[in-house]
């Protein structure tokens, strides 16, 4: 506890992935939420080229007219590995910071993509005893990647759409015409969306429309991961829930859930419909019957432990009618750190079901407090 009696909080933002800009929005949605007479809140920025800095004052952390928020500047600090040193050491000496700014009870990482959501940075959390919000090291690796995503929630009878996987899609392999065989295309059909396997945001995803556009998008996709998901069109609603651990150790909660329209003109969910343009109309809660919304539910929270998720996911489904005309239920994918922006589902979704906001985070800290026993203590082992 900081010497004023609150929980200090290292919101840690930003990271080295394409998602950086999107991380600093959530970052500053969540710090704006905290409680300031609970905690005492430390900004902790990661710039793209990895460097870690305690931000200067005024760091931008919205969209502002088209604008993306990004880490630049600031005091230099690192993560200490010893348990001991109970969270940042600062890198410049003659900073005027005291130690007591840099010892933190609990770390919030709201980290998307690569280096933040992938289990990278919930390792090296591990290795300094600190507590943190979300899933583990496994969990966190094994939601990041799509293909892995899939293996396991097919082992737990969770339906997946069609898919291909394409390990070092990058270099002679994206010119390759028959990258996919005649009886992978003609299975998948068209259209299919190829991806990056470990990001998000849609960032990287093209629709190919036509099997002239292939090459292209693989190398689109290759160029944020060079593993790519090449996925048959699910036909059907896109239906979000958001996952909460239950309280007192209990199972595993779910939110209402929320649907997404695309308003007519927008072709499909890219990144400039998430965040960049009015393209899209959210039902908060969706338009479901209660049989709908019970069979969305179980099912993510199906998902979550199946994935041995914490703290909290998002479980992204698409909802139509499968070949024989039975009512069908699609996993999408699994976010261990969905966003946090002012315009974002997961916490839209949970105060639509009764949870605002603020309880939102404070629940998210608690918890992760729980887990670890008190606060400045390691996790508990898993």
């Amino acid at each position: 506890m900081s010497g004023t009696g609150r929980v200090r909080v290292a919101v840690v933002f930003g990271g080295r992935s394409a998602e950086h800009a999107i991380s600093c929005v959530s970052a500053g949605s969540v710090m704006a939420a905290l409680d300031p007479e609970r905690y005492e809140v430390v900004p902790v920025g990661i710039a793209r080229d990895g460097r870690w800095v305690l931000p200067e004052p005024g760091q931008q952390l919205a969209i502002d007219g088209g604008r993306l928020p990004e880490v630049t500047g600031g005091t230099a600090v690192s993560l200490v590995g010893d348990p001991a040193g109970r969270g940042l050491a600062v890198l410049e000496p003659t900073a005027a910071i005291g130690p007591a700014l840099t010892e933190v009870d609990v770390v919030f990482p709201v980290l998307h993509g690569a280096y933040g959501e992938d289990g990278t940075v919930q390792g090296l959390l591990e290795t300094s005893g600190l507590p943190y919000v979300g899933s583990g090291v496994f969990a966190s690796a094994a939601s990041m990647d799509k293909e892995f995503t899939k293996k396991l929630l097919a082992a737990s009878g969770l339906p997946q759409g069609d898919h291909v996987v394409l390990r070092d899609a990058g270099g002679a392999l994206c010119a390759d015409p028959d990258v996919l065989t005649a009886a992978d295309r003609e299975r998948l059909g068209l259209p299919v969306f190829v991806k990056p396997s470990r990001a998000g945001s849609s960032i990287g995803i093209t629709k190919v429309t036509d099997w002239v556009q292939f090459p292209e998008a693989v190398a689109t996709a290759a160029a944020v991961d060079p593993k790519v998901v090449v996925e048959a069109a699910v036909p059907g609603r896109e239906i979000e829930c958001g996952v909460l651990a239950g309280r007192d150790g209990g199972p595993p909660e779910a939110s209402l859930p929320a649907e997404i329209r695309l308003r007519p003109g927008t072709d499909w969910y890219d990144f400039s419909a998430k965040y960049l343009e009015d393209a899209v109309e959210f039902d908060v809660p969706a338009d479901l019957t209660a049989g709908q919304t019970r069979m969305v539910q179980e099912a993510s929270c199906r998902a979550y432990l199946a994935l041995d998720c914490e703290g909290l996911a998002r479980v992204d489904f698409f909802l139509g009618t499968g070949p024989d005309g039975a009512e069908r239920l699609v996993v999408n994918e699994v976010n261990t750190m969905p966003g946090f922006t002012p315009i974002s589902m997961f916490p839209r979704m949970w105060a639509a079901s009764g949870v605002g906001y603020p309880e939102l985070v404070d629940r998210l800290v608690a918890s992760a407090l729980a887990r670890a026993g008190r606060p400045g203590d390691a996790r508990t082992p898993r």
